[in-house]
C-alpha cells in the first residue's frame, strides 16, 4: 500500500468549491476485501480513534460510518475518514472527503478538504502509514504521530493576526489566498490586488521598516515631531553603559536597539549590579543597546490603522495568585491548563514559561520557583506584558484621552506607517501622557492583533475589519471585472472579442488564451496559457482593469480554477472532444468539468449559455447565478422558454441582425454583415462566438454602442484573431489557416470553405494524437467528402502515438470514405506539406491548413508571397523591355525543402 501522488487544489476545483488535496493511493493486496475481513483492523481503528464511528459518511446521519465499517468498506474509504478525524482532533473544521476507485485497478483517489496545506499533506501520509500498520498487524506509535502532526500544525498555521485578516476578507468576499506557510496574504485582483504580511501592508516602504527597527532613530524622529518620549542613549559596551547611566539616571531600561516582542528588554533597573545581566540579555538580539529612562506606569498598546486609533489594550505581565499550599511552579502549571492558553499563537493566550528571564525576575522579588506564596498573594513572573510571553490584555479602547489619540496617530505618521502599534507607558491612558509623566516608548511595525481580538478582560475589537476598510475604503475596490470563457470550440475567438471590446473603452485588459498571456497589447508569455497559473498572473497584475480568462478543460481537471468567482462565465458549447483523457469518457463527464466555470459566478453575475447546444438543458441545473441565453434563431424552444421571464436577458439573431432582449425590451444591435469575423454571415461558428461575446459584455454592463463598435472593429486577421479563419490571398489561389483540431472544428471550417465557391478545395489535415481512434476516423470521413486534394500531416507533439500512426488512421479513413489514393499524400511535416500544397496549387484553389504551429505557417506563407512578388516583377519587367518571350506564367522560384 503506497501513495503514488499528492496534489493540492488551492481554489475551486472539479471535486469541491473548497480547497482539497487529492492523493492517488495504490492499496495493493487490500483491494481483495473490506477491512472487516482483515483480522483486528476495525477493532484497532475504533480503539485508537473511537469518534470516527460517529462520522455521517454518505448515509447522512451520525454513526453512518460506524455502520459502514460493520457492513464492510474498503481501506481507501477508511483512510479518507481517518484523515478527516485527525484533522478534527487537531482543531481543523473540515468535513468533505471522497474516495473513488480508478477504473478497475487497485488505485484510488482519496480526496479531502484542507485548511493548512503543510499539515494536511503530512496528515495524509501518516494516515496511510497507520492503516497499513493496522492491516499488517504491526506496532505503530499513534501518540508520537499525533504529537508530530501537532508540531507541524503549530509551525505552519497562520498566526492570529494573519488568520483574523484572512477570515475577515472571506467574510467580506474579498479574494484572499495564503502564499507559502508564513504570514503572507494576497488580497484582491488586478488593480485592487494587495499584499499583507501579518499586519504589515505593501504600502510600507523599506525605509519605514528600517526606521522602526532602529528604536533610537525612531525616538529621534518622534522627538523632532515634539512627541513625548523617554530620554535615552545608545551604547555598545558595558563601559559605555556605565557612562550612559550617569547621564540617564536610575530607574532605567536596557533593551536591544532592534528587536521586537519585548525580547532582550530589562525594565526598572535600579542599581549598577543589574546592568551586566541586562546588557548580556540585550546583546543576544542586537549589537547596539539602548539605556533609557524608565517610565513608571502601566503598559498600553495603541493600535493605529490609517489615521485613526481603532483599539487600545493595557498589557499585563503574567502572574499567579497564591493559595497558601502550592509552589510558584505548580501555580504556573495550573494556569497553563487554562483552555485559553496554548503554544505560541495557537490560542488567545500563550503558555507561561518559567525560563531564565522569569526565574531571575521572581528571584529579584525574593522568590524561587519552589516558593509557596500566601493565600491571595500575587506574584508577577515577568516585567513586560507581551502576550507572546504569557501576558494578558485588558481592552480600554473607550478610555484613551483624545490628546493621546493625537499623539499615537502623529507617531505613526511621523515614521510613515499605515498600521502601527504605539507603546505608551502611563499611569492612566485616560489622561494626557505629558501631564502624568508618561511617554511613547516604542513604535512597532506589524503589530500583533491578538490582544485586541482576544482580550482577557473587556470586549474584543474587530481590528482586522478596520485594516481591510483602510486598504479597501470602497466596497468593490478589491476586485476587477472578470469574464471566464470555456467550451469545446470558439473559446479563443470569444475571449479575444471580449478583450478587444473592453480595450476600445480605454481599459487595460488582462487576457489568458491559447496564444498566450496578454496585458494590454503586450504578450507577457506565449503558448497555451489557459490554466489557473496563467489566470493568477493576470489577477496579480496591479495594472489590469479587466480580466478575460479563457479557461480550458485540461487546467480545470489538473489544477482547478485560478480565480474565486467571476462576474460572467461563458460556456460557448460542448461537443465530443478530449474524451478518453484524464478519466473523462462521456460528454456528460466533460460537461461536469466545464460546469465549474458557470458554477463559480458571483450571485449577482451571469452564466452565459448557448440555447442551440444540446447540453444546455443539463447545464442549467448547475447554475447558481443569473442566466443570459443566446441563440442563432429567436425561435429556439429553450430561448423562448427563457424569455418568458421578463427579467431574463437573451441575445439572438433575427432577420440577419443580432438583437438583445433586456428589461423585457428587444433592441437591435448590429447587422451580421457588419461583423467582420462572420464573413458576411457565412461563418456560423463565428456568429455563435459573436453572440456569446455580446452576451458576456451585456452581462458586464458594457454600453450597447461600445459593444457594437467592438463587433465592427474586430477583424479575422493575424493581428486581432490569429489562427482563426485567417485567409491569405496568394494571387491565383488562397490559403486559410485555422486551429480546428476536433470534429466540430473541422465541420465548421469545411462548412465555411464550401460556401466560398473555390474551384478546388485542398486540405492539409491532421489530428492530435491523444484523440480517440473513432474521432480521427470521423475527421477522415469529413475530409474525404469535402476536399479534392488532401495532404496528411502530423503534429510534432505525438501525444503518446507512434510516428505516422495518426496519419495512417486518417488516410485509411479517407480512402474508405471515397477519397482517391492519388489525391491523398502523407507528408508528416506540417511546413513541408504546406510548401508542397502551395507549389502544386492551381488557379482558384482554396488551401485550408489545420495547423499546429501558427508562426511557422505564417513565415512560410510570407516567404512564398515575397518570392511570388519578386517573380511577378521580373516577368513584368521582361515583358516591358521585350527581353523575354513569356508564354506561360512562371511558378515562383520558391526553394522547396520538400523531398519527393
Amino acid at each position: 500500500m503506497q501513495i503514488q501522488s499528492i496534489y493540492c487544489f488551492q481554489g475551486r476545483n472539479i471535486y469541491s468549491h473548497k480547497p482539497v488535496i487529492r492523493m492517488v493511493v495504490d492499496i495493493g493486496i487490500f483491494e481483495a476485501g473490506p477491512t472487516r475481513e482483515i483480522p483486528g483492523f476495525n477493532k484497532k481503528l475504533l480503539k485508537k480513534f473511537p469518534k470516527i464511528a460517529e462520522h455521517t459518511c454518505g448515509l447522512g446521519y451520525a454513526g453512518g460510518f460506524g455502520e459502514r465499517l460493520i457492513e464492510g468498506t474498503y481501506i481507501g474509504h477508511v483512510a479518507e475518514h481517518l484523515i478527516l478525524e485527525i484533522h478534527n482532533i487537531m482543531g481543523y473544521s473540515v468535513k468533505y472527503g471522497k474516495t473513488r476507485q480508478i477504473g478497475n485497478s487497485s488505485r484510488y483517489y482519496i480526496i479531502f478538504e484542507y485548511i493548512n496545506e503543510a499539515f494536511s499533506v503530512e496528515c495524509g501520509k501518516k494516515v496511510i502509514e497507520i492503516v497499513k500498520a493496522f492491516a499488517e498487524d504491526k506496532l505503530i506509535d499513534i501518540d508520537k504521530i499525533l504529537n508530530d502532526l501537532k508540531k507541524i500544525s503549530l509551525e505552519t498555521d497562520m498566526g492570529p493576526s494573519t488568520r483574523a485578516i484572512y477570515e475577515a476578507a472571506r467574510r467580506r468576499n474579498i479574494p484572499v489566498s495564503r502564499v507559502g506557510t508564513g504570514s503572507l496574504l494576497k488580497l484582491g485582483y488586478g488593480r485592487g490586488s494587495r499584499i499583507i504580511q501579518a499586519s504589515l501592508t505593501d504600502s510600507t516602504s523599506c525605509i519605514t521598516a528600517d526606521i522602526v527597527s532602529d528604536k533610537q532613530l525612531t525616538k529621534k524622529i518622534l522627538m523632532d515631531n515634539m512627541l513625548p518620549v523617554p530620554y535615552g542613549v545608545v551604547v555598545q559596551t558595558e563601559e559605555d553603559a556605565i557612562e550612559a547611566i550617569q547621564r540617564v539616571g536610575f530607574p532605567l531600561v536596557v533593551k536591544p536597539a532592534d528587536a521586537n516582542q519585548g525580547k532582550g528588554v530589562t525594565v526598572n533597573i535600579v542599581s549598577e549590579e543589574q546592568i551586566p545581566a541586562a546588557i548580556c540579555e540585550a546583546k543576544k538580539y542586537s549589537g547596539k543597546i539602548i539605556i533609557e529612562k524608565y517610565i513608571h506606569g502601566k503598559d498600553y498598546r495603541v493600535l493605529v490603522v490609517g489615521n485613526r486609533v481603532c483599539a487600545v489594550a493595557e498589557r499585563r505581565p503574567p502572574e499567579v495568585t497564591g493559595d497558601g499550599c502550592s509552589t510558584i511552579s505548580e501555580l504556573v502549571r495550573r494556569e497553563n491548563l487554562n483552555p485559553l492558553r496554548g503554544a505560541d499563537h495557537e490560542k488567545p493566550l500563550t503558555y507561561i514559561r518559567l525560563d531564565e528571564i522569569a526565574v531571575n525576575y521572581i528571584r529579584s522579588q525574593g522568590y524561587t520557583p519552589d516558593s509557596i506564596p500566601m493565600q491571595g498573594e500575587t506574584v508577577r513572573l515577568r516585567k513586560n506584558g507581551n502576550i507572546s510571553t504569557g501576558g494578558t490584555a485588558r481592552n480600554c479602547t473607550d478610555q484613551i484621552h483624545p490628546r493621546n489619540v493625537s499623539y499615537a496617530v502623529a507617531a505613526a505618521r511621523a515614521v510613515g506607517l499605515d498600521i502601527a502599534g504605539i507603546d505608551f507607558a502611563a499611569e492612566d491612558i485616560s489622561c494626557p501622557i505629558d501631564l502624568n509623566e508618561g511617554a511613547i516608548i516604542e513604535v512597532n511595525a506589524a503589530p500583533g492583533l491578538r490582544m485586541h481580538l482576544h482580550p482577557s478582560e473587556g470586549e474584543p475589537v474587530e481590528v482586522a475589519e478596520d485594516i481591510l476598510k483602510m486598504i479597501y475604503p470602497e466596497e468593490k475596490d478589491y476586485s476587477i471585472p472578470i469574464a471566464a470563457i470555456t467550451g469545446t470550440n470558439g473559446k479563443t475567438t470569444t475571449t479575444r472579442l471580449i478583450k478587444h471590446t473592453f480595450s476600445i473603452m480605454g481599459l487595460n485588459v488582462g487576457m489568458t488564451s491559447t496564444s498566450g498571456i496578454y496585458v494590454g497589447n503586450t504578450c507577457v508569455q506565449g503558448g497555451d496559457m489557459t490554466g489557473p497559473a496563467s489566470a493568477g498572473i493576470i489577477l496579480s497584475d496591479k495594472s489590469v482593469d479587466v480580466a478575460v480568462l479563457e479557461t480550458a478543460r485540461g487546467g480545470i481537471v489538473r489544477k482547478g480554477l485560478g480565480y474565486d468567482l467571476a462576474d460572467v462565465g461563458v460556456l460557448v458549447n460542448i461537443s465530443d472532444d478530449h474524451l478518453g483523457i484524464d478519466g473523462i469518457n462521456t460528454i456528460e463527464e466533460l460537461a461536469d468539468i466545464k460546469a465549474l466555470v458557470i458554477e463559480a459566478i458571483k450571485p449577482d453575475g451571469y452564466a452565459v449559455l448557448n440555447a442551440d447546444d444540446d447540453m444546455t438543458p443539463y447545464m442549467l441545473s448547475k447554475v447558481r447565478s443569473n442566466v443570459i441565453m443566446f441563440s442563432r434563431t429567436k425561435t429556439n424552444a429553450l430561448l423562448k422558454k427563457h424569455c418568458k421571464n421578463s427579467g431574463n436577458i437573451a441575445v439572438f439573431v433575427r432577420e440577419g441582425y443580432i438583437w438583445v432582449k433586456v428589461n423585457a425590451k428587444s433592441i437591435p444591435l448590429i447587422d451580421l454583415n457588419d461583423i467582420p469575423i462572420t464573413f458576411g454571415g457565412l461563418v456560423d461558428c463565428n456568429i455563435e462566438n459573436a453572440l456569446a461575446a455580446v452576451s458576456a459584455l451585456v452581462g458586464m454592463k458594457v454600453p450597447m454602442e461600445i459593444i457594437k463598435k467592438g463587433m465592427e472593429t474586430f477583424r479575422p486577421d493575424i493581428e486581432l484573431n490569429p489562427g482563426r479563419f485567417n485567409i491569405f490571398d496568394m494571387g491565383e489561389f488562397k490559403v486559410m489557416l485555422d486551429y480546428s483540431h476536433n470534429i466540430a472544428g473541422y465541420t465548421a471550417v469545411i462548412k465555411f470553405v464550401q460556401k466560398l465557391k473555390a474551384k478546388r478545395l485542398v486540405g492539409i489535415v491532421g489530428m492530435p494524437g491523444d484523440r480517440l481512434d473513432s474521432n480521427i476516423k470521423e475527421v477522415g470521413e469529413l475530409c474525404a467528402k469535402a476536399f479534392e486534394k488532401l495532404y496528411i500531416k502530423e503534429d510534432i507533439d505525438l501525444r503518446g502515438r507512434k510516428k505516422g500512426e495518426v496519419a495512417d488512421i486518417l488516410k485509411t479513413s479517407i480512402i474508405n470514405s471515397g477519397g482517391k489514393k492519388e489525391d491523398v499524400e502523407i507528408i508528416l511535416s506540417e511546413t513541408e506539406a504546406l510548401e508542397k500544397a502551395m507549389l502544386d496549387a492551381r488557379p482558384g484553389d482554396m488551401i485550408a491548413l489545420f495547423f499546429e504551429e501558427l508562426d511557422k505557417a505564417i513565415q512560410l506563407i510570407s516567404k512564398f508571397k515575397q518570392e511570388q512578388e519578386s517573380t511577378d516583377f521580373i516577368i513584368r519587367n521582361s515583358i516591358n523591355t521585350g527581353k523575354a518571350d513569356v508564354t506561360e506564367r512562371e511558378k515562383p522560384s520558391f526553394k522547396s525543402s520538400y523531398k519527393n
